[in-house]
């Protein structure tokens, strides 16, 4: 069974990961990779109306299968960056802007959503690209070089990319498709 890896950490978004993680999981054998090997604790963002800022709750508590050190990006199919607070954090692992090159280098499927745009920028890898994210990381998309575009989802090239968790599956859909293009070999 073909690999594909998702990125996650604490503050990860639960519906931005759980979604590819079970949606993936149909078809591919969905390795979760971050940091360390260890328990990771997901976060909830809700809106509220008196709050100018997202509230954050704690969500599900998930394990990791192997640290970003230990990673051959020629061994996975796919990369996928969940957003919530976690790609704040994950954006300074060398590691894990290395595996994110790779994947860009060698022009296999990446998916992000989200705050994952901070990953992305970090790797230096959105410069000239379409993409698009929540409204609040538009900034971090376009001092990156990329070009920010306000829609559910933007495919440029094999960069599928998201706003907002209740657009998960038009993302997964779109990402899926792009997955078993490329696994048949078409």
């Amino acid at each position: 069974m073909e690999k594909v890896l998702l990125v996650i950490g604490d503050g990860a978004e639960v519906i931005d990961t759980m979604v590819p993680l079970y949606r993936l999981g149909e078809d591919y054998q969905v390795v979760k990779a971050a940091p360390e090997v260890r328990t990771y604790n997901l976060v909830q963002h809700h809106h509220d109306s008196n709050w100018d800022v997202t509230i954050e709750t704690p969500g599900y508590k998930l394990d990791s299968d192997i640290a970003f050190r230990d990673i051959n990006p020629s061994e996975y199919l796919a990369l996928v960056l969940p957003g919530g607070r976690a790609p704040e954090f994950l954006r300074y692992d060398e590691d894990l802007l290395q595996i994110t090159r790779d994947f860009f280098e060698h022009d296999k499927p990446v998916a992000s959503i989200c705050h994952g745009i901070e990953i992305l920028a970090a790797a230096d890898v959105i410069r000239g690209r379409r993409v698009t994210t929540i409204p609040r990381c538009r900034l971090d998309a376009e001092f990156s070089g990329a070009s920010y575009v306000a829609e559910p989802l933007v495919v440029d090239g094999s960069l599928y990319c998201c706003r907002f968790k209740r657009e998960c599956s038009g993302w997964m859909k779109a990402f899926t498709a792009e997955l078993a293009r490329r696994s048949s070999g078409t």
